[in-house]
């Protein structure tokens, strides 16, 4: 089968690392992939934005099935205009996909469907933000409406911040369009669990639970990236937890969409806080997420290509999901300076037989070498019987990697070895 991904990060590699395992493919495209992606993938420079042409590059090249792997084509209708031109697609529709595209959509979703999430408001008008910030509970997180890269939640720490982050957000618009809506949430406390789901509309089957770290620097200092590596499973996720997110978040969630004639097909990502009060939503992603996806699915034991197609037909509720019962980490490798200013375009070394799995998203390859092209730049995934030993292969692996400017957290997976020790699991 000819296959197509559309994205160019490290979650695409590693979608497209799995579905080479299946003996089905015989050749993967992706749109636009990058360097690091070109040794797995035949890379096409057309844009994930790009809907009309990646749609006429699925029909021109005869693809039997496609993977729409990033957030903004989805929210675009990208899988509504290849399964329109006859393409079997991955993904939700547009329709669905308004779940992550829209902050308050999810969050009257929500509300409306009783499904437990942060007490908020929301505000199209500037002034009435304003005004509502001045006496609302501190800290609060104020949030873009639409995407914002991920960089649209705000953590506030008193109204002076608050009114700040309105303005940037209202009137500045940092964050386009995204911002001319904004939501105004609870802030909530507790571990932080992040579940993948396949769901077809009717079956959800949960994925392996991870702990993302958001923070650019050693102990969550620093500022917010798109995540400097993840650990799999999260302790905090006990058998209880999960059977109660599956009672009171998951299938309620599945079952609003449908009732909203919004039928959501696809992999359905649960962002969850595990407050005293329970589990709650804090955000849902339309999408697998990044770098979720990359210490999650080297766990999948089961084909890939056979469970995406399970997805789109309907039929999952036929197909055994299973997963090592193993523990994986993944260890970002960005620019030094990253998410702020940083330098690019240094030479990548990574030796031959590494003991991990190689994840790119921000590189180039010119003249046979690779070179850095991003913040973040790699990611490398590990497998153990142990948390423990998943983390020491990991950073073993990582730091045989080199290019000048490259920089990494050293304390991945610290705060869940910290829970396995106080017997969160």
């Amino acid at each position: 089968m000819n296959i197509l991904v559309v994205g160019g990060g490290g979650r695409e590699h590693a979608i497209i690392k799995k579905l080479r395992e299946s003996a089905r493919v015989t050749k993967i495209y992706a749109l636009p992939g990058n360097g690091g992606i070109a040794a797995d993938a035949e890379c096409v420079d057309i844009g994930a934005k790009d809907i009309d042409g990646i749609t006429r590059f699925a029909v021109e090249n005869h693809i039997d099935f496609a993977v729409v792997a990033p957030d903004d084509p989805l929210v675009l209708g990208a899988v509504d205009s290849l399964e329109g031109a006859g393409i079997p697609c991955f993904g939700p529709d547009k329709k669905a996909a308004i779940i992550e595209g829209s902050k308050i959509f999810s969050k009257n979703l929500m509300k409306k469907y009783n499904i437990p999430t942060a007490s908020y408001r929301t505000f199209t008008d500037m002034a009435a933000a304003l005004e509502y910030v001045k006496t609302a509970p501190m800290p609060t997180v104020i949030k873009a409406d639409g995407l914002a890269l991920g960089k649209g939640a705000v953590i506030v720490e008193n109204v002076e911040e608050a009114q700040k982050t309105v303005r940037a957000m209202m009137e500045e618009r940092i964050f386009g369009e995204s911002g001319a809506s904004i939501v105004v949430e609870e802030f909530l406390t507790g571990p932080e669990v992040s579940v993948l789901a396949f769901t077809d509309g009717e079956t959800l089957v949960p994925m392996v639970s991870s702990m993302d770290h958001k923070r650019a620097l050693d102990g969550d200092a620093g500022l917010n990236t798109g995540g400097m590596g993840t650990v799999a499973p999260n302790p905090y996720y006990t058998e209880a937890v999960a059977a109660e997110c599956m009672e009171t978040i998951f299938l309620p969630t599945i079952r609003a969409m449908q009732a909203e004639g919004r039928p959501f097909k696809g992999c359905l990502y649960f962002g969850l806080m595990l407050t005293k009060d329970g589990p709650k939503v804090i955000e849902y992603n339309c999408r697998f997420g990044d770098p979720e996806t990359q210490v999650v699915l080297p766990l999948l034991e089961t084909d890939l290509l056979t469970i995406m197609e399970a997805v789109h037909d309907g039929t999952l509720s036929q197909v055994q999901v299973d997963f090592a019962k193993e523990c994986a980490c993944c260890v970002i490798l960005a620019s030094k300076g990253y998410p702020g200013k940083y330098e690019t375009g240094f030479a990548i070394t990574v030796p031959d037989n590494l003991k991990a799995q190689v994840f790119f998203a921000g590189a180039r390859r010119q003249d046979g070498k690779l070179y850095s092209a991003g913040g973040r730049v790699l990611g490398v995934t590990a497998r153990a019987a142990t948390l423990q030993g998943a983390i020491d292969a990991a950073y073993a692996a990582a730091d045989q990697i080199a290019f000048a400017n490259a920089y990494c957290r050293r304390d991945i997976g610290q705060r869940a070895l910290q829970a396995l020790s106080c017997g969160a699991q």
